[in-house]
């Protein structure tokens, strides 16, 4: 699914939320260990550097090379191209080599998990986490709270782009409630439960554009000959903000599964 955001490689890594610090503190707390970490689909790194803030080493893999030239340089992060041709012997090595198995302290997953080869992803972080201690963590983000007019608008607006998504993007619009989610509870969350957990951000309209613009239905449409962002339905969306110049308090409405290996009795 790379290809949905190698065309927007750019704005996506300006227009998205950053995720809240004590998100990284908290699944720190739940590791006894702080070695390694693997951040999957890391886009442009924005988990994976505050993955780093608590780990000695981060690998942030992503199988999209425009996003990754994107992504921020950190000392203890190590960034990998990660083509789908990889077998899971060959990914093991490149994260962990020569002792790949048990050896993850926490693998994190931010708005990718939907487009994964559920199944075969499983697996991996099954053998790779640490025995006991290790942790999974995925989370993703779906509707922002600003206003009720804007809301409402932005609702509209958003009803457009439903028949360019892909049906994978359907785990986003349900929270994740629908996730398969095969490992035990630690307190974040389990398989049809999701926490929720909002992300605050100070948001211009132009930022909220950016956003948008960014979505691969958007991209989608246009390469299918129609703009979903036409100057009308932009003008709408801004007199419902307040004005391009207004910046707003918003809220992401977040939601998280964390879970660490089944011990099977």
């Amino acid at each position: 699914m790379a290809e949905l955001f190698d065309k927007q490689a750019a704005i996506y890594s300006d227009s998205r939320p950053t995720y809240p610090a004590e998100w990284y503190k908290m699944l720190a707390d739940l590791t006894p260990h702080h070695s390694l970490a693997w951040d999957v689909g890391t886009g442009n790194g924005q988990a994976a550097l505050g993955v780093a803030e608590h780990y000695k080493q981060v690998i942030a893999t992503d199988t999209s090379e425009p996003q990754l030239k994107h992504a921020t340089p950190h000392p203890r992060i190590r960034y990998l191209h990660t083509p789908p041709s990889l077998s899971d012997d060959d990914l093991a090595n490149l994260i962990a080599p020569g002792n790949n198995d048990s050896s993850l302290d926490l693998i994190t997953v931010a708005q990718a998990v939907h487009w994964f080869d559920l199944p075969r992803f499983y697996s991996l972080a099954n053998r790779l986490l640490r025995k006991p201690g290790g942790i999974l963590a995925v989370w993703g983000y779906n509707d922002i709270a600003v206003t009720p007019a804007f809301d409402a608008a932005a609702k509209k607006f958003h009803d457009t782009t439903l028949p360019y998504w892909n049906s994978k993007i359907d785990l986003i619009f349900d929270g994740y409630k629908s996730l398969p989610f095969p490992f035990e509870n630690v307190g974040l969350g389990s398989e049809g439960n999701p926490v929720a957990l909002d992300i605050p951000k100070e948001l211009s309209f132009e930022g909220y554009l950016k956003m948008v613009r960014s979505w691969s239905a958007v991209v989608t449409a246009k390469e299918r000959g129609v703009d979903l962002l036409p100057e009308d339905t932009v003008r709408k969306l801004e007199a419902a903000w307040g004005g391009a110049r207004l910046v707003r308090s918003v809220a992401y409405k977040g939601f998280m599964l964390a879970g660490k290996v089944k011990v099977c009795s």
